[in-house]
């Protein structure tokens, strides 16, 4: 049995595919730049620096155009910066009330979007996977148009997610231990299918986006909804995941323990009084979304602009509970900011009043500052973004892994 010396041929190549990230993820930083800056930034030569350039402009992740004198008397330096038309990164969403789709290039931009309405509560996986097959090809399609090249996908489930890519349950789905990605795969196009494909929990790919595209916040407790409420918790710039990857089930946190009972067995939940439906039901609205087939946050939103005194008492309430149960969690974590996202960031005007009162009521570690609540600009698409965003980030931490 033959070995290889610690500065064998494996040391070498382990070296150089280390060089490679690092020089990628240099031009990712400093956007359009010169070998020489990359060196610079590196701490690499100029010769080896421009070396990597040349193999990473030959596998297409980085492109030339241009020149600059960087300031400088001499000979101009070409600049390179990261491909908008090479390797992207496909997102898929299952909402319960829609299927989305997104891709992402190297540089972070969303270059195609795509939301369709789709009822997913209680559908068998089979349905759902249909519906995400369809977002999928037309996704790939118009990537062929945008010179654009698919190289992962992340899906985006509101589920607990097990070690296996298994939907382990997701209530408001009505799933329990759902291989998504198997059945996906048997519907999707050759080029989809070989692709490597990853499940992910939608709040925790929220937080993500918002870590990769936010206010540059690097601890902070993300909340969304959508038909459940989501959390997930950023430490240092790591989503903290828990021993079973579970961790963020903040709509399950008691916020009245003699409260409303929950499907969960407990009572006085978040989620009855922050949550979609009981928030719709508490200003009267079930009927109406039932009725009309109207995009629910939007209902609420037009009845709160309207001032229906139903919707903005539930609006109220809804915050105030999100407030107590976010302030355990700024107690618990003491984190930098607590993004608003998903669903509420589009309710945010009238979530924060209460929200802002019962965090400066129940923070106790430090003073509590307003500006500590923040509002995603993401809204809606950070699941989705994100899961395309992991794929990119997955290529420039190591762009080996595109060579399969």
């Amino acid at each position: 049995m033959s070995t290889t010396s610690a500065e064998g041929p494996a040391s070498q190549q382990g070296m150089r595919r280390a060089n490679l990230a690092l020089v990628l993820g240099a031009v990712s930083r400093l956007g359009s730049t010169s070998r020489a800056q990359v060196a610079e930034a590196t701490g690499l030569t100029r010769a080896s620096a421009g070396s990597l350039v040349n193999e990473l402009l030959e596998a297409g992740l980085v492109r030339e155009h241009g020149a600059s004198l960087e300031g400088r008397v001499g000979r101009p330096s070409t600049v390179v910066s990261l491909n908008d038309r090479g390797p992207a990164g496909l997102g898929l969403d299952v909402g319960v009330e829609h299927a989305g789709a997104c891709v992402v290039d190297l540089r972070g931009e969303v270059r195609i979007h795509i939301r369709r309405p789709a009822r997913h509560r209680g559908q068998d996986p089979r349905t759902v996977a249909a519906n995400l097959a369809e977002v999928a090809k037309t996704a790939l399609a118009r990537a062929d148009e945008l010179g654009l090249t698919l190289v992962g996908a992340g899906v985006a489930v509101p589920g607990l997610i097990g070690t296996s890519d298994t939907v382990v349950h997701a209530p408001n789905l009505g799933w329990h231990d759902v291989d998504l990605i198997g059945r996906l795969r048997d519907l999707l196009p050759d080029r989809l299918r070989a692709l490597p494909v990853e499940v992910e929990n939608e709040a925790n790919l929220g937080a993500l986006a918002e870590l990769w595209r936010g206010s540059g916040a690097r601890d902070f407790v993300h909340v969304s909804a959508e038909a459940g409420i989501g959390a997930a918790v950023v430490v240092d710039g790591q989503l903290l995941r828990g021993t079973r990857g579970f961790a963020g089930e903040l709509g399950h946190m008691p916020v009245y323990p003699d409260g409303r009972p929950c499907a969960c067995g407990s009572h006085g939940c978040l989620e009855q009084y922050a949550g979609e439906q009981a928030v719709l039901r508490e200003c009267g609205l079930t009927g109406e979304v039932e009725e009309g087939e109207r995009d629910r946050i939007e209902l609420l939103a037009d009845g709160a602009r309207a001032g229906r005194e139903p919707v903005l008492r539930a609006l109220d309430q809804a915050g105030r509970a999100l407030g107590i149960a976010l302030a355990g969690a700024v107690n618990l974590v003491d984190p930098e900011t607590v993004v608003l996202a998903g669903a509420y960031a589009e309710l945010a005007d009238w979530l924060l009043p209460g929200m802002q009162t019962e965090l400066g009521a129940r923070v106790r570690i430090r003073p509590w500052q307003p500006d500590g609540l923040v509002v995603s600009a993401l809204r809606r698409e950070g699941p989705m973004i994100g899961a395309a965003s992991a794929v990119v980030q997955r290529v420039i931490a190591d762009p080996s892994v595109l060579r399969g």
